[in-house]
């Protein structure tokens, strides 16, 4: 009998989560949540002044000069981007792979959703001679693709975009007439801040560019949900912003009051905030650049991480050990990593990859400690990778891989 999904497995009611930095909640932001807790209301639709002005100067400090009637806030990223979806209409343009909850809202309202092959050297944007072919295929076969979603630093690779890539990527979908969704949530994660270029697409192609910044990226722990959304400035942006604010009126998509006095504090950048980033930062990065060590010694492939808190590894190299145990595709890999790491490992197939692709997410804040405590002790660390819980967690991630690349050999036809 063919293999079934476990319940919890299906692809709508089951979708990994965004890597958590898995610290405890920056104190200073407690505090300002916690005075602002006799507001039981919700913010207006769209964002209050106070935070829509923060997200602002947020912005103009990335280079993004913004004012407020071009700002949208929202309870999250995915209600923003299920507004955009339905505001400008027609099919959908994503990366293959991309992050997990792009695809599923285009599908939600009925909308063909077409995943573009990215480009050797990272993730999070098509390749732009993929995507011309793509779009031309599209228009041929009677469909109408109008939008493309792509993210310069990028879930689920941890890459992030060249600035030449970029703009022929840019480029190509100016000359098709897409509007572009840049997904900037994990800008601010950068491993190498200072050796590490990240151009938004909005600078390069302005009045055709969206941005979208989900604060639980760097900011905001992921049970405060707030999003913001910048849009062009000018007609067709101000129209596409009205929109958006119809569609998220309708689904009462509002910031809860505490939650924006929080997120106006932690867009203002105040010192311990940008402390906790930076410190949060190198910490994943270590995990990171562990993680990605013992994965290659393994003989398996992975992009070196340069954002986020997470890494996607290809074990197609092993493929012979993973078949040993009744591995042959990304779900049984899930299951069979979950399992033998004690930690969420979600499959390519949940980021639109090819199901038979045996590739994973591997997420750094689970190997960071079970308790506030661990948590706490790995970021002020300054030697975080020999506390008793990352050291267990590396050991057993590499005693798994270490273990699949012997059966691998074991198993290999003869030469």
């Amino acid at each position: 009998m063919p293999r079934t999904d476990h319940e919890d497995h299906g692809p709508v009611r089951y979708g990994p989560p965004t890597p958590e930095d898995g610290l405890p909640v920056l104190p200073e932001l407690a505090a300002v949540l916690a005075a602002a807790a006799h507001r039981g209301g919700g913010e207006p639709t769209g964002g209050g002044p106070a935070l829509l002005e923060a997200g602002c100067g947020y912005w103009a400090r990335r280079g993004l000069t913004t004012t407020p009637e071009h700002a949208v806030a929202a309870p999250g990223a995915p209600a923003v981007l299920l507004a955009l979806t339905a505001a400008l209409g027609g099919d959908v343009l994503v990366p293959r792979p991309c992050a997990a909850w792009w695809a599923p809202y285009a599908r939600l309202l009925g909308r063909p959703v077409f995943h573009v092959p990215t480009p050797a050297e990272c993730g999070g944007v098509p390749d732009p001679y993929a995507l011309l072919e793509t779009v031309r295929r599209v228009r041929a076969e009677g469909g109408d693709p109008r939008l493309l979603v792509l993210s310069v630093a990028d879930d689920p690779t941890a890459t992030v975009v060249p600035p030449e890539l970029l703009h022929e990527t840019v480029e190509a979908a100016e000359g098709e007439g897409l509007h572009l969704v840049s997904d900037e949530t994990w800008r601010d994660t950068l491993h190498a801040p200072h050796d590490t270029v990240l151009l938004s697409p909005a600078e390069m192609l302005p009045e055709r560019v969206t941005v979208v910044t989900d604060l639980a990226g760097a900011l905001l722990p992921p049970g405060w949900p707030a999003a913001l959304a910048r849009f062009p400035a000018g007609p067709a942006g101000d129209g596409l912003r009205a929109r958006v604010l119809d569609v998220l009126t309708a689904l009462g998509a509002r910031i809860a009051g505490p939650v924006a006095a929080a997120a106006a504090y932690a867009l203002a950048e105040p010192e311990p905030v940008t402390a906790r980033i930076t410190a949060s930062v190198r910490l994943h990065a270590r995990v990171a650049d562990a993680v990605h060590r013992a994965v290659v010694a393994a003989g398996a492939l992975a992009l070196p991480p340069r954002a986020g808190r997470h890494l996607y590894v290809d074990l197609g190299p092993l493929k012979a050990g993973l078949v040993a145990h009744g591995v042959t595709d990304a779900q049984e890999l899930e299951d069979f990593l979950s399992a033998r790491l004690g930690m969420p490992a979600p499959g390519g197939h949940r980021f639109g990859d090819d199901l038979g692709a045996l590739r994973v997410r591997l997420a750094t804040g689970a190997l960071l400690g079970g308790s506030d405590a661990e948590r706490e002790e790995c970021l002020r660390s300054p030697a975080p990778l020999e506390l008793p819980h990352p050291n267990r967690s590396l050991i057993t991630l590499r005693s798994v891989l270490d273990g699949l690349r012997d059966d691998a050999q074991r198993w290999e036809s003869p030469r």
